[in-house]
């Protein structure tokens, strides 16, 4: 009995795209404004400021 092998060829992954787009950060950063202005736990403001900061460094 003989066995044949496969050559596998390695396939690189293709160049990674974009997920969102810098007006979509502007959008989700207007929509954090508008949700912490109607926020009184200090701990949940605490959490949308800096996701707020974070999703700036991307504009």
């Amino acid at each position: 009995m003989t066995t044949m092998t496969e050559e596998t060829e390695k396939v690189e992954p293709g160049r990674a795209r974009a997920l969102l787009s810098t007006a979509d950060f502007r959008l989700l950063r207007t929509a954090l404004t508008a949700y912490a202005r109607s926020v009184d736990d200090r701990e949940e403001l605490a959490k949308i400021n800096a996701l707020h900061h974070r999703l700036g460094t991307y504009t």
